[in-house]
Parts: C-alpha cells; structure tokens; sequence
C-alpha cells in the first residue's frame, strides 16, 4: 500500500492521491465483474437443474416445506428411539424382577 502519510513534495502526493483512486477504481471495477459472472453462474446452474429466475420464490417455499419436514422427520425418529430403549429396559427389568420373585418364592 501507499504511504500518503510521508511528507513529500506537492507533486509527488497528488501522484500518489491518483495511483491510490485508480487502484481503488480498478478495484471497484474488478469486483463489479466478479459479482457480474458468480450472478449468471448460479442462474445458469439453476437453469439447468430446470428452475427459472422467475420460480426462487417458488424454489424457497419447496425448500423451506423440506427443512420443516426433515426435522419433524427427525424428531419422530427421535421418539422412536426413546421408545424403542423404554421397551427394551422396562423389559429387562420385568425379567429381572420375576427371577427375583421366582428366587424369593422357592
């Protein structure tokens, strides 16, 4: 980077002024164009996965309905495990108290 701190001659700081607007010109430029090709990237991709530019609200909708899904899927998958390690205990500890029982009663 520049250093417009350093005491220099009147002609020598505009010089310096203008390479730094340039650079910072050029930059702008360069990230205008940048952002110019990643936006008809992704339109491009979407087109060929079959959606318009006109169909993102359409596409966001379907994708929120999907997150709500997968996670209620989730959660039901969750229960069902929580009940499946219920049967499984309360299972084994019915054996167990019989076989206590069963060794009391004798």
């Amino acid at each position: 980077m520049i250093d417009l701190s350093a005491p220099r001659g009147a002609n020598e700081r505009r010089s310096a002024y203008a390479i730094a607007e340039a650079l910072a010109e050029q930059k702008r430029v360069r990230d205008g164009e940048i952002d110019a090709v990643v936006l008809k990237t992704i339109a491009t991709v979407l087109t060929s996965f079959g959606i318009n530019d006109d169909d993102r609200r359409e596409l966001r909708a379907d994708l929120s309905y999907l997150r709500r899904w997968r996670k209620s899927v989730e959660l039901v998958q969750s229960y069902t495990f929580r009940a499946i390690i219920t049967v499984i205990v309360t299972g084994f500890l019915g054996l167990v108290w019989l076989g206590v029982k069963a060794a009391f009663d004798r």
